[in-house]
């Protein structure tokens, strides 16, 4: 069949979309499917014989806030979701997921190319009730972004912190409403389904689960990389309250006093003088961590290799793909016992609870104590992986799911 994915932003560098994106739709094309990806920027990378078409945005978000006013063009007046765009953006708001559903839908309108199924990951556009009308509709929604809003209110300090949240958010209200009246929904694992249903308010009918894989072929044990003495490898965006990092830089003190080496490395992105960088500050911290950002996938493998544990303090996540590439490398791993993580990783980690930095200290101290635990987790980790977590299994439940819908909808 000819499958469209389409996704807002496929960010190669950061987040999973981008990961998930390259993945699933070399898994298809491996199938045997023909496979587009629509996508805005920023663009992902995709494997040989995998089409990317490209839905260009104004992009606003990669320029400083001070251009982001003289960005304005005269033939934004005649263009109303270009305007829509720019005034969101400037207002605070995230309009992108709306913008990219309105532009998407005019390509697939105009182009002479027609698709057996539109995938969609997570837009929850209010196009997307349009496309579904003409041609058969799923879609992937990893997690309700209602749990980050929340995460978001709860850590906002004063009413001005609130007033941002609330109005970056406001997407939330379109995707309440379009959730509902999809037909055909995948997540990732069934936290995440459950937590889609009440958030959302969706039939269960309509909600399948499947499972990502995991590239353990590219995340693979490196034996060749020197390993560094107490280090720890995690993969957090540094002020995204729901990546839980500030808990984990809060048990560094401790295990520092008991392994002097202890050093921290974050794959992502440090906010210029935002809340983790004045923490970091606070606790004197400035020597011990690094952060590493828009590494290719080997470069991620050899940090992870560099290091003697990973760990994973998320107060919650829809599925985890750093998890489970840590695993994968056989990097013993701690993990926060959240949301779709309880499924990624099983028993083949230590598991804490979420926003508990002494149970993170203690974790990590017993690790580094013992060479013997960290071979175990090791092993099992790598395991794990290898046998419940294959992109080609997925891909044919994908597949599966992909014509009922195609058969339902030539039905109706």
């Amino acid at each position: 069949m000819k499958i469209g994915l389409l996704s807002y932003r496929s960010n190669p560098f950061s987040g999973g979309q981008g990961i998930y994106l390259k993945h699933l739709s070399l898994a298809l094309l491996n199938l045997g499917h023909e496979v587009d990806v629509l996508s805005g920027p920023p663009y992902p990378e995709l494997n040989q014989g995998v089409n990317l078409i490209k839905i260009p945005s104004l992009d606003l978000f990669e320029l400083e806030d001070n251009l982001r006013l003289k960005s304005f063009k005269l033939g934004f007046l005649s263009n109303l979701t270009d305007l829509t765009e720019w005034l969101g953006v400037l207002s605070g708001g995230f309009p992108e997921p709306y913008t990219f559903g309105t532009r998407v839908d005019q390509y697939l309108k105009e182009s002479s190319v027609s698709y057996d199924l539109i995938h969609d990951n997570q837009s929850l556009c209010y196009a997307l009730l349009n496309i579904q009308r003409r041609v058969p509709l799923v879609t992937t929604i990893h997690h309700p972004i209602t749990r980050d809003h929340k995460l978001s209110l709860e850590q906002a300090k004063n009413w001005k912190q609130r007033l941002s949240t609330n109005r970056w958010h406001s997407f939330l209200n379109m995707q309440k409403k379009v959730t509902p009246k999809l037909n055909r929904i995948i997540c990732p694992s069934n936290q995440s389904k459950l937590d889609v249903i009440k958030e959302f308010k969706v039939n269960p009918s309509k909600i399948e689960v499947v499972l990502n894989g995991i590239d353990f072929e590219t995340f693979n044990i490196n034996n060749e990389v020197k390993k560094i003495p107490n280090r720890i490898v995690t993969t957090a965006s540094s002020d995204i309250p729901l990546k839980g990092l500030r808990f984990l830089i809060d048990a560094l003190p401790s295990v520092i006093e008991r392994y002097p080496l202890t050093n921290l490395a974050v794959i992502g992105k440090a906010t210029k003088d935002g809340e983790v960088e004045k923490q970091i500050s606070r606790l004197n911290l400035e020597s011990k961590i690094s952060f590493y950002s828009e590494l290719a996938e080997m470069d991620i493998v050899n940090l992870y290799a560099s290091a003697e544990i990973a760990v994973i303090p998320s107060l919650y996540e829809g599925f985890g793909f750093g998890a489970g590439e840590a695993m994968a490398c056989g990097i013993p791993l701690i993990s926060t016992h959240s949301g779709g993580l309880k499924e990624v990783v099983g028993k083949a980690a230590v598991k804490v609870m979420p926003k508990d930095s002494e149970a993170l200290s203690i974790a990590i101290q017993e690790l580094f104590s013992s060479s013997e635990k960290r071979e175990y987790y090791k092993k099992v980790g790598r395991e794990r992986i290898e046998k419940e977590f294959q992109w080609s299994r997925a891909a044919k439940k994908y597949v599966e799911i992909f014509e009922e819908e195609i058969d339902r909808f030539q039905y109706y």
